[in-house]
């Protein structure tokens, strides 16, 4: 369904997903802006990758305080001290941060009602999830609920990525036409190196088994002769 009347906000990190919504978005809705969160990241390279990608793609983009949200919930991803590691034996890996969608969606939904946008964009996705619960469709759509009955209004929360795996994400990029820009100027890394990161870390990993699956199939496709 295209939107093109409708204004939207998307929560947006400057990383794989979170872009590849952006250039979405600005497909599907007439006006689009961009929030970002600061948490006390462990890079803070991740902000300043956001604020670029959003004076590029020419949306207007605000930046929140969450800070407190560093002091509450430590992990990988707010301090140098705590390895990143992923989740063994039903175990959430190092880097949840507990509460950050919650609080994220619901501050862009506040965002959202000052800025007279309906429709809030967030990269979540429960098919190559890490294992976060803020990342599942029911936990979205029992927000949304909870969403319009506080603020009494009509928001809807969309996420197009949800039922995708790595390499569909890929594939929608390239759709969008912007694939070499999603591959070349965000930063997914949890070791904090934009485009292709460390290589090492289970989000570069993640990242580039779905990239390497995509291209194969690209490749694939265009061998096909009909």
């Amino acid at each position: 369904m295209i939107l093109k009347e409708e204004k939207a906000i998307v929560v947006f990190s400057g990383g794989q997903d979170s872009t590849t919504c952006l250039f979405w978005a600005k497909e599907q809705f007439k006006e689009v802006e961009a929030v970002t969160f600061d948490y006390g990241q462990r890079h803070r390279l991740e902000i300043e990758c956001a604020k670029e990608i959003a004076k590029e793609v020419g949306v207007k983009h605000h930046i929140l305080d969450m800070s407190l949200l560093n002091q509450l919930a430590p992990n990988a991803l707010t301090r140098d001290d705590i390895e990143v590691e992923e989740g063994k034996d039903g175990e959430l890996p190092s880097t949840f941060v507990p509460g950050r969608n919650l609080l994220f969606l619901s501050f862009a939904g506040v965002l959202a009602s000052q800025v007279g946008a309906k429709h809030i964009v967030t990269g979540v996705c429960e098919t190559d999830f890490s294992g976060y619960p803020d990342c599942r469709d029911v936990f979205i759509k029992s927000l949304n609920v909870t969403m319009n009955l506080a603020m009494d209004d009509t928001f809807v929360i969309h996420t197009p990525l949800m039922w995708l795996t790595k390499a569909q994400t890929w594939e929608l990029a390239d759709k969008l036409g912007v694939l070499d820009f999603v591959r070349n100027n965000t930063l997914t890394c949890y070791n904090g190196i934009i485009a292709d990161g460390c290589g090492e870390c289970p989000a570069c990993k993640l990242r580039k088994r779905g990239l390497d699956e995509y291209l194969r199939s690209r490749k694939g496709a265009s061998h096909v002769r009909f």
